[in-house]
């Protein structure tokens, strides 16, 4: 046999997801061959010519087969959002991640790079450019991230001489494709139903949906045991700050909308959040509220992280600025606007 180049195999939990598809995009691209596993189908990745498997997380089975053959896995699948039953993001975010760990192992695959996030460590207070030393939060306002936490630490603590672990905290992704953030901005704006807590000058950090993507490949390849990046956990954003108020009212203007100047105070927020919350706990448990104790807390303070470790460790940096990504937002809207 010659000494041909050898194809890299890869499988990326959620492949057809916002994320999950920038990940599948890149790894396409340089040459990889592809497979993705999801909960549905998706026509796209056909026609990119990635082999899918479908299942769900908790199925340790499913997830078996899925992972049997590859060289690393991207696991960026998760059970998002701010409301629903603590036994299904216990079931999605850290049954999931268990049986991905177990499926490595089992596979013989020796990387491992796992999505989670900064909420992981925001206890509802300013988290002011600090770094990764910044501790796990002990109490949490919602599911998702308490057992993101939960998921996140049960990964890194597999980190060993057979599996590399590394974890990657992008916050706040977007991009064309959203399908989640942008699409329900513009709703709420439309219909008049949002309000900024406090003045809006909290200031967070954003991704560019292409810049937490290629942030994962370039951590998966510095994975090694040993290696600066396995058993740690990494922030990822553009690296700039920006303040609520004025990248909400961007998306906006390139979605072709008004800037909002509504406002409501914290404590405001909080009560009506608390009211809702009760009432959809008590008669309409299956539907999320407008408005959470989360969303709030994630609204009304500053978190911004250091994204230094980043760059030093596996050479990341945001090549794509939000000013270009908001253009290409614009595009991408104007061109699949979402439902009016």
């Amino acid at each position: 046999m010659g000494g041909g180049k050898v194809t890299v195999k890869a499988l990326v939990t959620g492949g057809g997801g916002f994320l999950g598809g920038a990940v599948v995009r890149m790894l396409l691209d340089r040459g990889a061959t592809v497979r993705s596993f999801s909960r549905g189908s998706y026509p796209v990745l056909d026609r990119w010519g990635v082999e899918q498997f479908h299942g769900d997380l908790g199925d340790a089975a499913a997830v078996a087969r899925a992972v049997r053959g590859c060289d690393i896995v991207y696991h960026v699948a998760a059970k998002a959002g701010s409301w629903g039953p603590y036994r299904e993001y216990f079931r999605a975010n850290v049954l999931g991640t268990r049986h991905v760990i177990a499926a490595c192992r089992a596979a013989g695959v020796a990387r491992l790079v796992f999505t989670s996030s900064p909420s992981v460590v925001h206890a509802g207070g300013d988290l002011e450019g600090v770094d990764e030393t910044v501790p796990i939060a002990r109490h949490f306002e919602a599911n998702y991230p308490r057992t993101k936490a939960q998921a996140e630490c049960e990964a890194l603590a597999a980190n060993g001489p057979d599996l590399s672990v590394v974890a990657l905290r992008p916050h706040l992704v977007w991009g064309p494709g959203d399908n989640h953030l942008v699409p329900r901005l513009i709703a709420r704006a439309r219909a008049g139903k949002f309000r900024f807590v406090g003045d809006g000058r909290q200031r967070v950090d954003v991704t560019y949906v292409d810049n937490a993507a290629r942030a994962h490949l370039l951590a998966g390849d510095r994975l090694a045991p040993g290696s600066p990046v396995a058993g740690r956990a990494y922030f990822i954003s553009q690296g700039e700050p920006v303040e609520i108020k004025e990248f909400i009212n961007r998306i906006l203007a390139v979605a072709g909308l008004p800037p909002i100047e509504r406002h409501i105070s914290r404590r405001a927020a909080m009560a009506v959040a608390s009211v809702l919350e009760w009432g959809h706990a008590v008669f309409r448990p299956d539907v999320e509220p407008r408005l959470t104790r989360f969303l709030v807390s994630q609204f009304a303070t500053s978190h911004w992280y250091d994204v230094s470790a980043a760059r030093r460790d596996f050479g990341y940096s945001a090549e794509v600025s939000t000013a270009e990504g908001l253009v290409r937002l614009g595009k991408w809207l104007k061109d699949s606007p979402p439902p009016a």
